[in-house]
């Protein structure tokens, strides 16, 4: 008995140590990336990439050592109001005909305990380049060890990266949002 209880606590611990090694991950397909600007507490519109580019190397044991990066194919964009598209599309905001891509490369991957951790980066678009923090969970799925849920947030203002200035503040702010399943490559 006791070299089977031996054998299954070895087991458990074998596998628990290849799972804490740093992994590369990638977004599933069904997970989403996406934007909103508010004003007056209503959204005014709505974009998702449909096409990106994902890569996290990540190690729950040592999350401090991880790095993840996202390039967005502005093109790609799939608005909720087609009214807006030239606008968005346009020199006013995206500029798609210039800057093809969104990126964001991060620096420095920070554990706040419970599942919680900022993802501290450089995020680009139209040619300027800033700091950015997401706020982000990480949860294991329960019925695939390979498989981790994300949920992820930031606030920029659109401005500081050259778009169109919003009047009086309506809208500078934009809601970044990135919620799916990494998955281990």
């Amino acid at each position: 008995m006791r070299t089977i209880t031996q054998m299954s606590l070895a087991t458990v611990l074998l596998s628990a140590s290849v799972f804490a090694q740093a992994q590369t991950w990638t977004l599933s397909p069904s997970s989403k990336i996406s934007f909103d600007i508010r004003s007056a507490g209503m959204s005014i519109v709505n974009g998702q990439f449909q096409k990106y580019q994902s890569q996290m190397n990540f190690d729950p044991a040592q999350p401090n050592q991880g790095s993840a990066k996202f390039v967005m194919d502005v093109n790609s964009l799939k608005l909720s109001k087609n009214s807006l598209k030239d606008m968005v599309f346009g020199d006013s905001f995206f500029h798609a005909s210039k800057y093809k891509t969104v990126t964001f490369q991060s620096n420095q991957i920070r554990a706040l305990g419970n599942n919680k951790y900022k993802f501290d980066g450089q995020l680009t678009m139209r040619g300027v380049t800033r700091p950015v923090s997401f706020d982000t969970t990480l949860t294991p799925n329960a019925s695939n060890p390979n498989v981790l849920n994300v949920q992820s947030t930031t606030v920029i203002n659109r401005s500081d990266f050259g778009m169109r200035k919003a009047i009086g503040g309506i809208g500078e702010k934009v809601n970044i949002k990135l919620e799916g399943q990494w998955k281990a490559n």
